[in-house]
This record gives structure tokens, C-alpha cells and sequence, in this order.
């Protein structure tokens, strides 16, 4: 399969009972490269309420997705990410928990967030190489949404605003929502998804991604963090 981009995700495990349910939420497997049923929730229209983030999987960006650099090769990138996680060690945290980021839903960790923020900087840093710039008009339409100087300045040098210190780990369970469907589907999460989340949590791979020509990621490899 030919990708238009990459990208570097935490990949919840696939066996997971949590992962198993927020992947039939989403309704797109990225590990198998399929569709599945979303679950039947009272009061709420999954598909609807997921139909944004549905492409990306259930996922963490710990790399945002990037063209690949003239001169480079998936190869070379897949050799990379391999020495980049027998540099790092597996992150432990002390859960998950279901949370609001402006109008959307996403898992968000407990605990203390260090050392994946430190995870999450050495993807970005050390694969750096790897990305092409981005083209003048991605630039400007990020802009549009109004960033600070340091994201800006993240835009500039990483070609993502939100990386480094402007960096928040998140799972994105929804697209944007109203108000009153936004606690809708919240309670609904709160009842089915909550209580099988992981306690504690722990990130023990990194997940190479690639985007096909119809916008859906699909696994490519993990790599186990054995820093």
C-alpha cells in the first residue's frame, strides 16, 4: 500500500478490552485495516458523533503526520524509529480519564505527565529529518486558527503547532459538539468505557503510521520501548 504521509502514534493494544470497545466507538480498525460496527449506545449517533477523528483510529499523536523528505525512504524511517524506541523506556501513568478539550472528548492521562512529554519531544526531535518542510499554505491555514508565539514558533521549526511544551497527550473519542450532545455522549462514555480503562496506564511501544490516499491511517509497525 502506498501512504501519502507518516506519522509516530501511541497505538492502544489491540487486545485490550478498552481498546477493543473505543475502536468499535470510532468505527476504523488501524491495525487491520477494516471497518467495524460501531457499539449501540442509547441516545447517541456514533457514527456522527465520531465521523472526525474516524480516519486517524484510536490513537495518541506523538509525531504529527508529515510528507516524507526528498532523499529519504520508508526504509530509512522504519530503521530510525526502531533506534529511537531502544533509546526510550516504556512510560507508566497512573490511568485514563474521559475529558473535554473545547467541544470534543478524548482520554486524556492521569499522573505525572513527564515522562511521556519527554517521549513525545524525542519523537518529534529525532525524526525530524525525516519530514518535508510544509507547504507555505498548510502554514498559513493553521495560522488562521490562531496560534500563540510559541506555537507559532513550534509551526515554524517542527511544522506542527502543538508539540514540545504547547504538547497535550490525548485519545480523541469525538469530532466537535454542541453543548447538550457533548454531556450526552460524555455520560455514555463515563458509564461504558471508564470502567475498563487501565489502571495504571502504560505506553510499552510506538506505532509508525501511514495515511492512504483516502485519508484512513493503517498500522505499519510497532516498536517495543526497551530504553
Amino acid at each position: 500500500m502506498t501512504f501519502t504521509r507518516y506519522a509516530i502514534y501511541f497505538a492502544p493494544p489491540a487486545g485490550a478490552e478498552w481498546a477493543r470497545f473505543a475502536t468499535n466507538w470510532l468505527g476504523w480498525d488501524m491495525e487491520t485495516g477494516e471497518d467495524v460496527a460501531h457499539p449501540l449506545v442509547d441516545g447517541v449517533d456514533v457514527a456522527a458523533v465520531t465521523q472526525v477523528p474516524r480516519k486517524y483510529g484510536l490513537h495518541a499523536t506523538m509525531k504529527p503526520p508529515f510528507r516524507l523528505r526528498d532523499g529519504q525512504s520508508v526504509e530509512a524511517l522504519t530503521e530510525a524509529c526502531a533506534r529511537l524506541a531502544q533509546t526510550q523506556p516504556p512510560v507508566t501513568l497512573d490511568g485514563l480519564e474521559i475529558a473535554r478539550l473545547g467541544r470534543f472528548l478524548a482520554l486524556c492521562p492521569v499522573g505525572n505527565k513527564a515522562a511521556l512529554n519527554t517521549l513525545a519531544a524525542a519523537c518529534v526531535r529525532d525524526l525530524d529529518s525525516f519530514r518535508a518542510p510544509a507547504p507555505e499554505a498548510e502554514l498559513e491555514r493553521r495560522r488562521a486558527g490562531g496560534l500563540s508565539p510559541e506555537q507559532d514558533a513550534n509551526l515554524v521549526q517542527w511544522g506542527y503547532p502543538y508539540v514540545m511544551e504547547a504538547f497535550r497527550f490525548h485519545i480523541t473519542l469525538s469530532g466537535k459538539l454542541d453543548k447538550p450532545t457533548l454531556a450526552t455522549v460524555q455520560a455514555a462514555l463515563q458509564s461504558q468505557l471508564v470502567p475498563l480503562l487501565p489502571k495504571p496506564f502504560q505506553i510499552t511501544d510506538l506505532a509508525l503510521m501511514g495515511e492512504a490516499e483516502d485519508g484512513r491511517f493503517h498500522l505499519i509497525h510497532r516498536y517495543t520501548l526497551s530504553g
